[in-house]
């Protein structure tokens, strides 16, 4: 295929060149009734590109095939028999490939160490989860993808499951076996499905992590906007094989995505398969150069430790790790992640990607150059000499693995769709969570409707908080009350009893 086209992009190029007349959505007419002070910031291409997919930028019947087309290059650029564009991001992507998967009550074997997107998929469709525990860094407190044999072992006590979902890479860079995992599903005839959603660059250099088509897997959903150059929300999910069928994955799609569809992400994603076809393995090559200098630099301010191989795969908890998440262990320096990003934010104008009891991440792209990362490294050495200005770091008292682990009571759709009540934390142990407690980012939710609330988990998360742990989804975000499944009385008591 002729990976110099791009579809989307020529067809916006020839709307413009035609001065279209438009008597549709968007209301701002070409930015004509946008407000003076939004067209200042925002810039007259952002409104000039923002055009109806159909009926805009293809006519009324989609005939010219300008969607069609940029999709089929994708799938060819990736090596995937079919590919779908999202403009919901790929929160709503898995939820797709999870419902295409699995029906009401159907099993469906997950990584405990899911994304709140894919709790979200739970709850709307009443899978029901069977999950599989992630591998646990005891000492540095940090979750790996699990393993091919506790997808085994899972499979093996439950036959009946429909499927297996894994994460793979992490949001701090850890990979599983992929290949190991296809081969433990297609053994059974059951479906591989990978949240691969910091994966987008994977497909594009030998020098990364195998990307989950080329190691099997039937579906892989992908978020363009974080490891690519495609703009906020723009996802891209993939198959092959004869496991799912197409027409059914992109029903499950469509009965989740918008009906108005922003082309201005479409073409993101258009422009960004161009640019890695064209010139991917260069910048990518780049990209990991600088950051093999960029940890190499980190690990000489003293105070600063850089997870990698040897902390990742090496120590047998990941399959690979890909390089390009730097993160920076902060325990030697005596500050937690949540104030060491606090303070570059404040000083340096420099924003991390995550932060925890411990750590941040600082991560790079294939956008980044010596420029940026010498900003990076200067607002590193400059933290790292005023760490003594800092507060002492709140104790975190983060559980054991298995004071992470609670008891799944119900289905998550039954315990967020039932009667609930808000209690005081002191008396939510033992209590079924309502909600999901979500540190975010990076999104991965600590207790989630359904499971009996343990009161190490729930220390966890009071101490977090007390650290600067940031935790968005609560019904209170600061948990002086935790949501949870209201307490029936038994049959035959009087509420005075």
């Amino acid at each position: 295929m002729d990976h110099s086209r791009a579809p989307v992009l020529e067809a916006l190029d020839h709307y413009h060149q035609e001065g279209r007349l438009p008597f549709t959505p968007p209301g701002h007419k070409q930015a004509r009734g946008a407000d003076p002070e939004v067209r200042r910031i925002l810039g007259e291409a952002v409104f000039a590109s923002d055009v109806l997919a159909v009926s805009g930028l293809d006519d009324r019947r989609a005939s010219h095939g300008v969607l069609k087309e940029a999709e089929a290059l994708m799938a060819d650029a990736v090596r995937a028999d079919h590919t779908f564009f999202s403009t919901c991001g790929s929160s709503l992507s898995v939820k797709a490939a999870m419902l295409a998967v699995a029906g009401p009550h159907e099993k469906l074997l997950v990584g405990r160490d899911a994304h709140k997107s894919v709790v979200s998929g739970l709850i709307l469709s009443g899978l029901r989860p069977v999950w599989v525990e992630p591998c646990i860094d005891e000492e540095r407190h940090l979750a790996h993808p699990p393993s091919p044999a506790a997808y085994e072992r899972a499979f093996a006590e439950h036959p009946d499951a429909r499927g297996a979902l894994v994460t793979s890479p992490t949001p701090y860079g850890s990979c599983a076996d992929l290949a190991a995992l296809a081969e433990i599903c297609h053994r059974r005839g059951r479906p591989l499905l990978v949240d691969e959603a910091w994966g987008a660059h994977l497909p594009f250099s030998d020098r990364l992590p195998a990307w989950a088509m080329d190691a099997g897997a039937d579906v892989c959903v992908t978020s363009i906007h974080k490891m690519g150059s495609g703009l906020e929300q723009g996802s891209v999910f993939h198959l092959q094989g004869d496991l799912i069928d197409p027409a059914v994955l992109k029903s499950r799609a469509d009965l989740l995505g918008t009906t108005s569809p922003s082309v201005l992400i479409y073409a993101g994603l258009d422009g960004w398969r161009r640019q890695m076809m064209l010139r991917g393995s260069g910048l990518l090559s780049h990209a990991l150069g600088l950051a093999e200098t960029v940890r190499a630099r980190i690990a000489e301010i003293p105070g600063l430790r850089v997870d990698g191989r040897a902390e990742y795969v090496d120590s047998g908890l990941a399959a690979d790790v890909d390089p390009l998440p730097v993160v920076i262990d902060l325990a030697e320096l005596g500050v937690s992640g949540y104030d060491a990003a606090d303070w570059l934010h404040r000083h340096h104008r420099l924003n991390a990607h995550l932060a925890d009891h411990r750590r941040i991440s600082t991560q790079l792209t294939h956008a980044d150059d010596e420029s940026t990362t010498a900003a990076l490294l200067e607002a590193l050495r400059e933290l790292a000499a005023h760490a003594g200005d800092l507060r002492p770091p709140e104790p975190v008292v983060v559980p054991s693995a298995a004071g992470l682990r609670t008891e799944q009571t119900c289905l998550p759709r039954d315990a967020y769709f039932g009667e609930v009540e808000d209690v005081p934390l002191d008396r939510a142990v033992g209590r079924v969570a309502a909600e999901m407690l979500t540190p975010y980012p990076p999104g991965i939710p600590v207790a989630l409707p359904g499971e009996r609330l343990n009161r190490s988990v729930l220390e966890y998360l009071d101490t977090g908080i007390r650290a600067g742990m940031y935790l968005p989804d609560a019904a209170d975000p600061r948990l002086r009350t935790v949501r949870v499944l209201a307490e029936r009385p038994a049959p035959g008591s009087s509420p005075e009893s």
